[in-house]
């Protein structure tokens, strides 16, 4: 496959993914779901990205550089993420993680840069995997996803609810799912042309983020929307992205 065709590939791939913000916002704008609806599709995405942290990010990290690359970046980016939503917290008078974002007159604002924040690791992980020939894992674009629906839906409902037009909110949430794209872009030409250490950075890098991102804000804010159910259906999304694991 020529670079042209597989940096198109890495487009089609990335924009694939990051379309649930928009169809999240669509959905949220079309009728209301209840709290326990969006906590049950909060926590069968935790458990698909817990299953794609495992065995797309941290494990490949290992694999193709070494503990060492793997677990610096890990930490690193754990750090990065934590001390950006800080920074998205402060600056908007909100609270952190997802539950955090929703709160004070920047709300809706907050979960759409929290998008970003949460997004933007997940994305680059699928060009790096485009680079590195492997094709696209199932069980991470199962997880990026079905993960992107819900933050979607809250923004856009805490948007409309706040009396934006429904075009500037589907405006937004496209603007959000362009730079998404553009980050797969991204770790694909990052990828290429590196290969060994740095990719496991990267995919440690990715990993220790979203590890935050699940312990924070996902899995919490599943176990208060779904109630007891949510264990379960997070249980059941691990095993069905486990499952495709091995898909490409």
């Amino acid at each position: 496959m020529s670079k042209v065709a597989e940096m198109a590939s890495a487009i089609g791939w990335g924009a694939l993914a990051a379309s649930s913000l928009v169809i999240g916002a669509a959905l949220s704008l079309l009728r209301h779901w209840s709290s326990r609806q969006v906590g049950l599709v909060l926590a069968f995405g935790a458990g698909a990205l817990i299953s794609a942290v495992s065995f797309e990010l941290a494990q490949e990290g290992l694999d193709v550089g070494g503990a060492g690359y793997t677990g610096l970046e890990l930490g690193i980016g754990a750090l990065t993420y934590f001390l950006l939503d800080g920074l998205i917290a402060s600056r908007l008078s909100t609270g952190r993680g997802r539950r955090g974002r929703g709160q004070g007159s920047g709300g809706g604002t907050a979960l759409a840069l929290g998008a970003l924040l949460d997004g933007i690791p997940e994305q680059v992980v699928l060009g790096v995997a485009l680079a590195a020939g492997e094709g696209v894992g199932v069980a991470l674009l199962l997880a990026i996803f079905v993960s992107n629906l819900p933050e979607a839906m809250g923004s856009a409902d805490d948007m409309r609810k706040a009396g934006r037009p429904r075009e500037t909110i589907l405006r937004l949430w496209l603007v959000v799912a362009a730079i998404c794209t553009a980050a797969t872009v991204a770790g694909y030409a990052a990828a290429d042309a590196v290969a060994g250490g740095p990719q496991a950075a990267i995919d440690g890098f990715a990993a220790g983020a979203l590890l935050v991102m699940l312990i924070d804000s996902m899995i919490p804010d599943a176990r208060a929307d779904a109630g007891r159910a949510a264990g379960l259906i997070t249980v059941l999304g691990f095993a069905l992205a486990a499952g495709l694991s091995s898909i490409t």
